[in-house]
């Protein structure tokens, strides 16, 4: 088994000092998928949902997550973050595809900021839909892919995806 590192000699939870690593370019990408009826589907195409409109609340509220993943997730350092991209797009008649990449040029990855952003967008998606759907379901949430530092290069093998169709492109 592979050494904690979020845990010092006494067992005791702490904040990994990256501070002798070298700053390198950092990427990670993550996607995730909402479940919906087909009827919500719909109304978030036509923006027909009272509260606005879903993906770019979903878009912006990814965005944000990213930039304040250190404030939730303890451990996590805080990055300087290059750039964010959130995409939303429908690849079935029930299933919104989220998909979100992170860069920057830091000490340390930014999964933990692509994983926040896609779960937050798929949050705000059903917090925005909820009256007319309370059966949606976010899942799939995974890391795709990511580069830089020590442990390199990682993309996700198209076999051991769960759904067949995640690659999406720019918001409908």
């Amino acid at each position: 088994m592979s050494e904690l590192t979020h845990f010092n000699d006494k067992g005791e939870a702490h904040m990994v000092n990256v501070g002798g690593k070298p700053e390198t370019a950092r990427y990670a990408k993550a996607s995730g998928t909402v479940v919906m009826k087909s009827q919500t589907a719909t109304k978030i195409k036509e923006n027909g949902i009272e509260k606005g409109n879903v993906l770019e609340m979903a878009r912006v509220a990814g965005i944000i997550a990213t930039k304040r993943t250190a404030d939730l997730i303890p451990l996590c350092h805080p990055l300087r973050i290059t750039s964010v991209e959130v995409d939303l797009a429908f690849s079935s008649e029930t299933e919104l595809q989220i998909e979100a990449t992170v860069a920057a040029i830091d000490r340390t990855g930014v999964e933990m900021e692509a994983l926040n952003a896609v779960t937050t967008s798929g949050l705000v998606v059903y917090d925005m839909c909820k009256s007319i759907d309370r059966e949606m379901t976010i899942t799939n949430v995974r890391v795709e892919e990511k580069s830089g530092g020590k442990s390199g290069h990682f993309k996700r093998q198209l076999a051991s995806t769960q759904s067949g169709s995640h690659v999406i492109g720019k918001a409908l």
